[in-house]
């Protein structure tokens, strides 16, 4: 190690010594860390004990499914008939068209049918328990066309590789979070291009295993707006109409969301956003406000192409002497997706926190006519009038 790296070394030793042992603040530093600690153990020794349940169904289940298979089950007809319709059901977009007929572990599908969906019905059915053999009459037709019986309906993939699944097993992600472990020490181990290839994927199946979302909202890539949702309930001691008169004047949101910038008023129910972002960065986009029924429910939404894709919902309900119930639903994808959002927080910018904060400051401001945002504030300094103006759709 050269001597740099000894000096650096040394100074981010005793910067964690001083840290540590601070008289003033050491002592609650080294507890809180030490409660951590012991809450990660403790959620390490139930999500185990989980996994191990799981596993545990999981083996025995797939025990029984084979011995099924390799016995001969004498099932009769009323059974076999529900389980090829219930088969139908994960395939077909049209399984009320299509008729069962059962005879002693015979089956014969007749109806029509869409071309596409020939195969995997067929291939669905031969695989249910009991079924001996099987005779296709079905009427295969490449469009629907004017047939009664093809029309509407929802398509059916099928069932799914847990893989490919929005949420996986306790045994899936497991396993899969083995898998990524493995899989950077092997891209660790190797050199040129496969090195950082192999890890970054690596990285990122550990991280699907561990968070249970979908690579789409870990990288933000194809997530829309919903890649990250949070959900608030608060009830304000003022009428509805005055609330939702202060929501609907955007421009003043600024006064009590500390990490707001700026909302112009661009024209009638579009909007264009500064807020300030982790390290200080600025980011801007133009909003549209998408629904909006005075006193009841106010929506919005970020424009195509927005640097942070946003949308959020508020239902705004009468609680009775005066008061105000709301229900406050915000969604965003930030850059990197869930990613870019754990980072933002290491850099200490939780959006759920700031929501709290927030509504906080709301809630004293309509009820106290005070609250501390970027600056100290009364109601009867809002701009009159800009707040109750109502826009027809």
């Amino acid at each position: 190690m050269t001597r740099a790296g000894w000096a650096l070394g040394g100074v981010g030793l005793g910067a964690g010594i001083m840290y540590w042992a601070d008289p003033r603040s050491g002592r609650w530093r080294r507890a809180h860390a030490r409660g951590k600690v012991l809450h990660v153990l403790y959620q390490a020794g139930d999500g185990l004990e989980v996994v191990a349940r799981d596993m545990a169904h999981r083996t025995r289940g797939l025990f029984f499914k084979l011995r099924g298979r390799l016995q001969v089950e004498d099932v009769d007809d009323v059974t076999l008939e529900a389980r090829v319709r219930s088969a139908l059901g994960r395939v077909c977009s049209h399984p009320g068209a299509l008729q069962v007929a059962c005879r002693q572990g015979q089956v014969e599908l007749k109806g029509p049918i869409l071309a596409h969906e020939v195969k995997p019905v067929l291939a669905r059915v031969r695989a249910v328990r009991g079924v001996a053999e099987l005779d296709d009459d079905l009427e295969s037709h490449e469009e629907p066309g004017n047939h009664p019986y093809l029309q509407g309906g929802v398509g059916r993939p099928g069932a799914r590789p847990e893989q490919l699944q929005h949420h996986w097993s306790p045994t899936a992600r497991f396993l899969g979070g083995l898998g990524g472990v493995g899989l950077v020490g092997y891209g660790l181990s190797r050199s040129g291009v496969l090195r950082p290839l192999l890890s970054g994927a690596g990285m990122l199946l550990g991280l699907r295993s561990v968070t249970n979302l979908e690579l789409k909202q870990l990288t933000g890539v194809g997530a829309g707006p919903l890649a990250l949702s949070f959900q608030k309930d608060i009830t304000v001691n003022a009428p509805v109409n005055e609330v939702f008169a202060f929501w609907q004047a955007m421009h003043n949101f600024p006064r009590f969301m500390s990490h707001v910038e700026d909302v112009e008023m661009t024209k009638e129910g579009r909007s264009h956003w500064r807020v300030r972002g982790p390290a200080g960065i600025v980011f801007e986009w133009d909003a549209v406000i998408t629904r909006i029924e005075p006193g009841r429910v106010l929506a919005w939404k970020s424009v195509a192409g927005s640097m942070v894709e946003n949308a959020g919902i508020i239902r705004f309900q009468e609680a009775g002497e005066g008061r105000t119930r709301l229900d406050i639903r915000l969604s965003y994808n930030p850059p990197a997706g869930a990613i870019g959002h754990a980072f933002a927080r290491l850099l200490g910018a939780d959006p759920k926190k700031q929501m709290d904060d927030d509504l906080l400051r709301l809630k004293s401001l309509l009820e106290l006519g005070k609250a501390t945002g970027h600056e100290t504030v009364r109601r009867d300094e809002l701009v009159p009038g800009r707040g109750v103006e109502t826009w027809v759709y």
